[in-house]
């Protein structure tokens, strides 16, 4: 059986240890204690580690990683950075921390926002303070610059350790899932991560699919974006960054989770799960994006509303993968608006989320796409609310008849009742009236 491969620290490691192992488990085991386990679920971030690619830094949580996903990668911890580093002088002479234990965590996160800038405040989004409280560490980061290093980009080839198999290219990744049905499909783990960190599960096969050429990157052209099935939602949001037709998203996938949760969770995985709160399903409904699915049989393209058929169910043969998904653009002077009701406003799991594509003639919708998330065993078109919005000014008593005509049986728990969701998916219709009426309003409209 092959080694596992990591540069750690700048230095190249290798290790016998089991691929499923969380890199979490890993490193504290060699000694690397910096980074703690606090909730074994990517809440928290005190487990936060950096992927390191050339100039890139991608923070992650080390608890939601097993050792085979980062075969060939460079990985940098608290370790790598050591006490005398400006970020950890910047937080320690700040009055920035004070019990400890998030604060590698943090350092990480702030170390890697060093390199891509942006809002601090998003960039700690996944980082839990219950000591400091966050002032001081934003003032802490307003005095860090980014260092300038940089490292090796994936320096080893794909391999099999095992039972973990971890193709390069589309072909292999198909031959293996023909033979194996049964085993465990595996891109960035923010879903299935928790059977390893949490359940201390050890599938009897993997095929992770992270180093499949084919299922990378994501491409925009004249129709719209083709994502691969393994780029990470990082990437998603900056093409939808990068695209005017696409950035009313942006505020709404910026809430995907933590930076942390993006570096390393995939379109294609939340197609696989399949859960009613997958955050990037409802975009996927609401511009009629297809998915292209692959097997030794050949492939096919079925619409996402085809593919999804209920609670964690899909429509995947047995030997099928998920390679990419096709999203089409909004037509020209359409509205695109995408809506997320959740207990906090970052990093959590959607009560409600609403994403509408509304096309207008002459002053009247003439076609209507609202997705819901939240509401269903799966996430759902609203087929009768659109209905209603068709020949009819987008105006608040045509939103409020759309919401009276809304047919699900939402589901009741400590995310929401019933009844609260079925007002909060009214009240989320109503607002894209107001969005068509003052396209002047913020992007995100806090409850």
């Amino acid at each position: 059986m092959a080694s596992i491969e990591i540069t750690l620290n700048g230095a190249r490691r290798t290790t016998e240890a089991p691929p499923t192992t969380t890199l979490l488990d890993w490193l504290r085991t060699e000694g690397l204690t910096g980074a703690k386990e606090g909730c074994a679920e990517g809440d928290c971030g005190a487990c936060t580690v950096v992927i390191e690619a050339g100039a890139s830094r991608r923070p992650i949580n080390a608890c939601l990683c097993v050792l085979g996903q980062v075969h060939g990668r460079a990985i940098r911890t608290i370790e790598g950075l050591g006490r005398d580093h400006p970020a950890v002088r910047a937080m320690a002479e700040g009055g920035a921390t004070q019990c400890g234990f998030c604060t590698p965590g943090i350092v990480m996160a702030a170390w890697a926002w060093t390199r891509t800038g942006g809002d601090p405040h998003a960039a700690l989004a996944g980082n839990l303070c219950r000591c400091t409280g966050y002032r001081p560490i934003l003032e802490a980061m307003a005095a860090m610059r980014d260092d300038g290093g940089s490292a090796p980009g994936y320096a080893a080839a794909p391999s099999r350790f095992g039972s973990f198999h971890l193709p390069a290219t589309l072909e292999e990744a198909v031959v293996l899932r023909a033979a194996r049905p049964g085993a465990m499909l595996l891109a960035g783990g923010t879903d299935l991560g928790l059977r390893f960190s949490e359940d201390r599960e050890h599938p009897e096969e993997t095929v992770c699919l992270l180093h499949v050429r084919e299922m990378q990157g994501v491409k925009t052209g004249a129709a719209g974006q083709r994502i691969g099935a393994a780029a990470p939602y990082a990437e998603w949001l900056e093409a939808c960054r990068e695209d005017a037709r696409f950035t009313p998203l942006v505020p709404y996938l910026e809430r995907l989770g933590s930076r942390q949760i993006r570096s390393l969770g995939t379109v294609g995985g939340n197609l696989g799960t399949a859960s009613p709160i997958g955050d990037a399903l409802p975009v996927l409904l609401a511009l009629d994006a297809v998915v292209e699915c692959t097997s030794p049989r050949g492939t096919r393209r079925v619409p996402v509303e085809e593919f999804l058929l209920g609670y964690r169910r899909n429509a995947l043969a047995a030997d099928e993968l998920i390679v990419a998904v096709e999203l089409p653009a909004p037509p020209p002077g359409a509205l695109l608006a995408a809506e997320k009701l959740s207990r906090r406003h970052d990093q959590d799991i959607s009560a409600v989320s609403l994403v509408a594509c509304i096309e207008f003639a002459g002053g009247t919708t003439s076609r209507a796409r609202l997705a819901l998330g939240g509401m269903a065993a799966r996430a759902m078109r609203a087929h009768e609310a659109e209905v209603v919005l068709v020949g009819r000014a987008l105006d608040d008593a045509a939103a409020r008849e759309a919401g009276e005509a809304l047919r699900f049986a939402p589901m009741d728990d400590h995310r929401g009742t019933a009844a609260y969701r079925m007002e909060a998916a009214r009240g989320l219709l109503r607002r894209l009236a107001l969005r068509h009426a003052r396209p002047d309003l913020p992007a995100t409209i806090h409850a």
